[in-house]
């Protein structure tokens, strides 16, 4: 019975390998298509082939979109949920997995401690400085194609050059304040099969939603600025009320970065932990913003983050239906350090 038990486990271990460096793989295959986004490479031979390829009577025009951006992610996520129902029937056994990066212990240990960023381990500084890195490559490659065509641009426009620069730098700002939208959502979904996949936690990911959050609202903020000062300058200051059906809704972006900013004032420490209350329902504009973040670009162009919204409203939807199981509280105390105990049923009915 034992040799039986323990032929079983190896087989779901196998199993759960395989699928966990598939995800791998999956995952570095959409890195590097991220790394390859900012250039004239992509853009003028990778996503016309793609394009031709998904141009269909199902997808039309978004077909490349939603393959490239949503499907690999929604994959992963679908793996993943494979992997921990394997997870469980290995605790059947009493074995555990040891699959998984974040299994090396040296590198999850505090670095950091102290900072303004809180507690940050190798890994996390690791991949903060790559993160980096690759916004400020992003934010170079876009302006070097634009800067490159720039005083054709201006005399197609008959703008400046100058002006022709600050609408560039505008929208290059928006495209890579797009990447920190892209990761925004993930950590926030508290039963997220992709977060357990690499051994992170909800609690524990919450501060990346912060980080990516800031760094989000300041490139929007400039890109919307950037906007502003080039309409004025350029006296076409009557595109902020410019609602097109086809192409960029100017209306649409100013609201969805009015209700970012609002979100944003309230993450002020002075806010949040003073009243919390303010905080927590400002937050739920995140509906407006993501809502008119999809006028404001068009279906095709929000797919880069749907994704990740897409698994984000399914963990809430989970956490509505578990918020509606009705416990029994057992006692109730007032620790010696003046903390509350609570004991509740283990069993929902007990």
């Amino acid at each position: 019975m034992e040799s039986e038990k323990s032929g079983c486990s190896r087989g779901v271990e196998f199993v759960q390998r395989g699928i966990w460096w598939f995800s791998i793989l999956i995952f570095l295959g959409y890195i590097v298509l991220w790394i390859m986004v900012p250039t004239n490479t992509f853009y003028q031979h990778w996503l016309p082939a793609i394009q031709a390829t998904t141009d269909s009577i199902y997808f039309g025009k978004q077909g490349a979109s939603i393959l490239v951006y949503i499907f690999p992610i929604l994959l992963i996520a679908t793996l993943a949920s494979l992997y921990l129902h394997l997870e469980c029937k290995r605790s059947d056994y009493n074995t555990q997995s040891k699959v998984g990066f974040f299994g090396l212990v040296s590198w999850k240990k505090p670095l950091l401690v102290n900072g303004s960023l809180g507690i940050i381990s190798l890994t996390e500084l690791s991949l903060i400085f790559m993160f980096l890195l690759y916004l400020i490559w992003s934010l170079y490659s876009y302006l070097h194609d634009w800067f490159q065509q720039v005083t054709l641009l201006a005399a197609n426009e008959r703008d400046q050059v100058w002006e022709a620069k600050l609408e560039g730098s505008a929208l290059a700002l928006g495209l890579v304040g797009n990447i920190c939208l892209v990761f925004l959502f993930f950590p926030v979904s508290r039963v997220s099969s992709i977060l357990q996949l690499v051994g992170l936690t909800s609690e524990g990911s919450i501060k990346y939603h912060i980080w990516l959050g800031h760094t989000a609202m300041v490139l929007f903020t400039a890109h919307g600025i950037c906007y502003i000062i080039f309409w004025d300058k350029s006296h076409q200051i009557s595109e902020m009320l410019m609602w097109k059906k086809v192409g960029i809704s100017n209306v649409a972006g100013e609201v969805a970065l009015l209700a970012g900013l609002v979100m944003w004032a309230t993450t002020l420490p002075l806010i949040r932990q003073k009243v919390y209350e303010l905080f927590f329902y400002t937050h739920q504009l995140y509906i407006v913003f993501v809502v008119f973040y999809v006028l404001h670009v068009g279906f095709s162009s929000s797919c880069v983050f749907l994704a990740g919204f897409y698994l984000f409203l399914i963990d809430r939807y989970l956490r509505f239906l578990q918020s509606q199981q009705k416990i029994q509280l057992v006692s109730a105390r007032i620790l010696p350090c003046e903390a509350v105990e609570l004991n509740f049923s283990k069993n929902p009915g007990a």
